[in-house]
C-alpha cells in the first residue's frame, strides 16, 4: 500500500475504474452473444433487435475508452455480416 497521498488516491480511483470498466466489457460480451444466440436460431426480427442493442455498446464502449473504435467497427461489421447471411438464407 502506498504512503503518499496522491498514491493512496490513485489505487482507489484506478480500482474504481477497473470494476467499472469490468462490468462495462462484460455487458459488452453478453449482448453479443445474445445476438449470436438469436442468429443461431430462425427469428429474423430478434436478431435485427439484437444487433442494434449490440452495435449501440459497441459504439459507447468506444467512446468510454474500453475499445478501440476499428475493433468496434470490425465487430460490428462481422454481426451484420452475419444477419445478412440470415436474411438471405430465410
Amino acid at each position: 500500500m502506498p504512503n503518499i497521498k496522491s498514491a493512496i488516491k490513485r489505487v482507489k480511483t484506478s480500482e474504481k475504474r477497473r470494476l467499472r470498466n469490468a462490468s462495462q466489457k462484460s455487458s459488452l460480451r453478453t449482448a453479443v452473444k445474445t445476438f449470436e444466440k438469436a442468429a443461431a436460431g430462425t427469428d429474423k426480427d430478434a436478431a435485427q433487435e439484437a444487433l442494434r442493442f449490440a452495435a449501440r455498446k459497441l459504439d459507447k464502449a468506444v467512446t468510454k475508452g474500453l475499445i478501440h473504435k476499428n475493433a468496434a467497427a470490425r465487430k460490428k461489421s462481422r454481426l451484420a455480416k452475419r444477419l445478412n447471411a440470415l436474411s438471405a438464407e430465410a
